[in-house]
């Protein structure tokens, strides 16, 4: 059973890329599993249902079982679970996503970055290009801007990014050996193969080849 990993800040990506992965994962013939890290406590279940019920008397695991799907509910009153026994844990297959855990394991991981700084801090501003071109009657960029008083200041949007980098942020470990990959449509800061965030085909074939499991 291979898995690959795929770290990077919250609102990355990351889910979306998995979301979009498996079903040519599975086109392949590959049967695919998820595991994806909760920062925060979680619970599937609901307060008076019989489920939740019998979690509550203490019972250490819970299974529900309907001819669709079966669930497992574990309840850890103790030490958390490491990455080795959650991924342990799951039925055998092909491949496994990992979403986060990016201190734990030693898996192979690939960075999944959102927009730089810079492009976001620029979101809802006019773009510049566009006031100049609109511009082309009047008989100065000044008088241009000057005459656009329902635009923001071209100076303030320009000062708005100053010092922000023009790569995007990184959510990865620092110094990670683990990491062969980065997914981001700016330029990145790191000697690794770099995938557009919508070259989705790419990025699999990547990882089959990767992993050996073609």
């Amino acid at each position: 059973m291979k898995a690959i990993g795929f770290v990077g800040q919250s609102g990355s990506g990351k889910t979306t890329l998995i979301e979009r992965l498996i079903p040519l994962m599975a086109q392949r013939g590959l049967t695919v599993s998820a595991l994806k890290h909760a920062h925060q406590g979680f619970d599937l279940d609901r307060p008076g249902k019989d489920s939740f019920r019998l979690r509550a008397a203490g019972a250490a695991q819970v299974m529900i079982a309907a001819p669709q799907r079966w669930a497992l509910m574990t309840e850890l009153r103790g030490q958390a679970a490491g990455f080795d026994q959650l991924l342990a844990e799951l039925a055998p297959c092909d491949l496994v996503l990992v979403e986060g855990f990016r201190s734990d394991g030693s898996i192979p991981r690939i960075e999944v970055r959102g927009p730089s700084f810079a492009l976001r801090a620029s979101e809802g501003l006019p773009s510049v290009t566009s006031a100049l071109r609109a511009s082309e009657s009047l008989p100065s960029v000044a008088s241009a801007l000057r005459a656009s008083e329902s635009l923001p200041s071209v100076a303030s949007a320009l000062r708005a990014t100053e010092g922000l980098p023009s790569v995007a942020p990184s959510g990865a470990k620092e110094g990670d050996p683990n990491l062969i990959a980065v997914v981001c449509d700016d330029p990145v800061d790191r000697a690794l193969p770099r995938f557009a965030r919508d070259d989705v085909a790419a990025i699999a074939v990547f990882i089959v080849q990767h992993l050996g499991i073609e």
